[in-house]
């Protein structure tokens, strides 16, 4: 509805007293009057042209008195928006939502607009408020993400009349005032549908694509087609000039995949199965503008960092010109996650560095009080369209070149002498995970139980520096061990928990134990993973989904779930300061929003140990080695001054002035 306000807006600015309106409408009015002599029904004639039949009549008196009333017309909504409006809907306005109900509400505040533009006339007939149209031809219920499974590129003669014939008869309907010249109307797109739909499977069209054609009744408001295609419904063959909406956000991966599995053979460049399906309507969008055509949608702001967007990141690189992205912080609007805006343009050949305007909402905007278009007037800045594959951060300049200036000092983490893993798949923890009572009863029962039952962390029990003791175990049964004969106990337990899920007794996500997917050789045991022995060894731990990261060095054996990931190897205690400073921190915020995954610290930047800077790292050590004794004795110890002492040994490793650690500290 806002899109209809604004155009309307800005046709009173270009034509403030309505002359280019009025002079349009009155040669609209002598076309359509020229093609109502190929009508034979005057009553028909009359109906479809009330505006235009002084046009058509032989009487000169007639005419002038016909036309006297058009002018008393234009004279009428000269001043008013109603014309102005009336003229957006039938022209340029179109609407498309997979939801029919959505549809109807939209008809109905486009009909509430009309109205109340309209002036009454005591005098006239029906106070002379003029039938408003019939929307059913602008606003159409259908899956937008799904066309046809081959674009038409054959034609003839005969299917582009009955094409012309069709988008004809449906202007009509447009302005159709009687029952009767409705239901004309229907019947008459009925036929030529179907006669469209039998030349184009003759010139070679596939056959299921030409009955959707057939099929497709725009007048049935209740049904909602599962395809679109803006030339067979709208008339459009030229695409559009721009698209506004707001996306569903949705994963694709939700209810079984069963999303996923619809949109993926669609062809899509984005789409990953892990993805949301706002990703597929940005590049759906994107395909259907024409070549100067701007899209504006209001989406997740999720794609700018995560791991799922980094394929819509990189087709907005290759085939869009941004032209500015608002990211909104939280409560600027009502909605359950933290949303932006992006304004682009279809692509413009440039060789130097492509540039956008770009701003945060950030937390000091109070929605309350604050203008939202001066606030990012004052905030926006100019911004490089980021290398392939990289997250987008919206950075002003001064932050643009501390960025660099970290890439120029740092080497990615996966260029250290680490390496990098995932937690553990159980493929079903209700068996695999137990608690303290239940590992004695096993161990009592087999004391070589305890060879394979392992400390358990979970993310939840993850803090800076030192892990918390979870009090469960994990039951490490390898991918190849003979659990039967080597651990009776583990094994019997094991079997029981599977029998008790196969009854129903215990409820399960997935498949239950004997016929999980993740699995071993055998159904007791854990799937092939290449690195378990990893988990024995000294470590960093930390969450993969968290606010604020946190970073624990842990140096006894234990076992991390998938929630959780761990790097081992060289320097893992000075790695672990760095990973808690707030230097990482803020690389994290440009990098990696809430998911720190294996992908996103592999490619933090972290300054490399000299002989220059050696006795720093060795400071930052020995304060790591503070924070674990004091947090050994008490894990609720207060060890700030301890990390912001850190913190200062870190700046000076990437040589950062007073500005750039101010920049840091307040983003952090």
């Amino acid at each position: 509805m806002g899109v209809l306000h604004k155009l309307t807006l800005a046709l009173r600015r270009l034509d403030p007293n309505n002359t280019r309106w009025e002079a349009l409408q009155k040669e609209l009015a002598g076309k359509r009057a020229a093609e109502a002599f190929d009508t034979q029904d005057d009553q028909e004639r009359r109906e479809e042209l009330h505006e235009a039949e002084a046009f058509d009549t032989q009487d000169d008196q007639e005419r002038r008195e016909e036309l006297h009333e058009i002018d008393d017309t234009f004279k009428r909504y000269r001043d008013s928006d109603f014309g102005r409006k009336l003229y957006l809907i039938q022209n340029s306005i179109f609407g498309v939502d997979i939801q029919p109900i959505a549809c109807q509400i939209a008809k109905l505040r486009f009909f509430i607009s009309l109205t109340i533009e309209q002036e009454k006339d005591t005098t006239a007939d029906n106070f002379g408020i003029k039938p408003l149209p019939n929307l059913e031809t602008r606003f159409i219920a259908a899956n937008t993400l799904i066309g046809f499974s081959l674009q038409r590129t054959l034609t003839n003669v005969t299917a582009a009349n009955l094409e012309q014939e069709l988008q004809k008869n449906r202007e009509q309907y447009f302005h159709a005032t009687t029952r009767r010249r409705k239901r004309e109307c229907k019947e008459e797109d009925e036929r030529l549908r179907a006669e469209l739909a039998t030349e184009l499977q003759e010139l070679g069209m596939n056959s299921e694509d030409a009955e959707k054609i057939a099929e497709w009744d725009i007048y049935d408001q209740n049904a909602s087609a599962d395809w679109f295609d803006p030339e067979w419904m709208y008339g459009i063959t030229d695409r559009f000039d721009v698209l506004i909406g707001n996306p569903p956000y949705i994963q694709l991966q939700r209810d079984g995949g069963r999303l996923a599995d619809l949109y993926q053979p669609c062809g899509f460049d984005t789409f990953t199965r892990m993805g949301d399906i706002y990703c597929l309507f940005y590049e759906k969008g994107h395909k259907l503008l024409n070549s100067t055509g701007h899209l504006c949608f209001i989406t997740s702001n999720k794609w700018m960092r995560a791991g799922y967007g980094k394929k819509m990141r990189n087709y907005f690189i290759l085939y869009t010109q941004p032209v500015q992205l608002l990211d909104m912080g939280p409560d600027v609007f009502d909605a359950t996650v933290d949303t932006n805006i992006l304004l682009l343009q279809n692509k413009i050949i440039y060789d130097g560095v492509m540039t956008f305007r770009s701003a945060t909402i950030s937390t000091d905007f109070d929605r309350q009080t604050d203008n939202i278009t001066e606030y990012v007037i004052d905030n926006c800045v100019e911004m490089e369209m980021p290398a392939e594959n990289e997250p987008w951060a919206i950075l002003s300049s001064t932050e643009l070149n501390l960025k660099r200036k970290i890439e120029d000092i740092g080497i990615p983490l996966k260029d250290w002498d680490i390496n990098i893993y995932r937690g553990i798949v159980t493929g079903c923890n209700e068996a695999f995970i137990i608690d303290e009572a239940k590992r004695d009863e096993l161990i009592a029962q087999d004391a070589n139980s305890a060879d394979i039952i392992k400390p358990l962390l979970r993310g939840r029990n993850i803090k800076r520096y030192k892990a918390v003791p979870s009090g469960f175990y994990i039951l490490a049964t390898g991918y190849d061990l003979d659990i039967p004969n080597r651990y009776p106990a583990v094994y019997n337990h094991l079997e029981t928990i599977g029998q008790r899920l196969e009854s129903g007794e215990l409820t399960v996500r997935g498949r239950g134990l004997f016929n999980r997917d993740d699995q071993g050789e055998n159904w007791w045991n854990l799937r092939a993973c290449a690195y378990y022995s990893e988990f024995e060894r000294e470590k960093i731990v930390w969450q993969r989904v968290c606010k604020a990261p946190g970073f624990a060095f842990i140096q006894n054996p234990m076992f991390c779930l998938d929630t959780t990931c761990i790097a081992t190897g060289e320097k893992v205690k000075f790695l672990t300061a760095i990973l808690n400073s707030r230097v990482s921190h803020y690389l994290f915020y440009i990098l990696a929003d809430i998911i720190v995954s294996v992908d996103i610290v592999e490619r933090l930047l972290v300054p490399p140990i000299t002989n220059e800077n050696q006795h720093i790292a060795t400071q930052i050590e020995d304060f790591v080695d503070q924070i674990l004794d004091a947090k050994q004795a008490d894990p609720d110890a207060d060890t700030t001054s301890l990390e912001n002492e850190i913190d200062k040994l870190v700046y000076t490793l990437y040589n950062l002035t007073k500005e750039e650690i101010a920049i840091v500290k307040e983003n952090v």
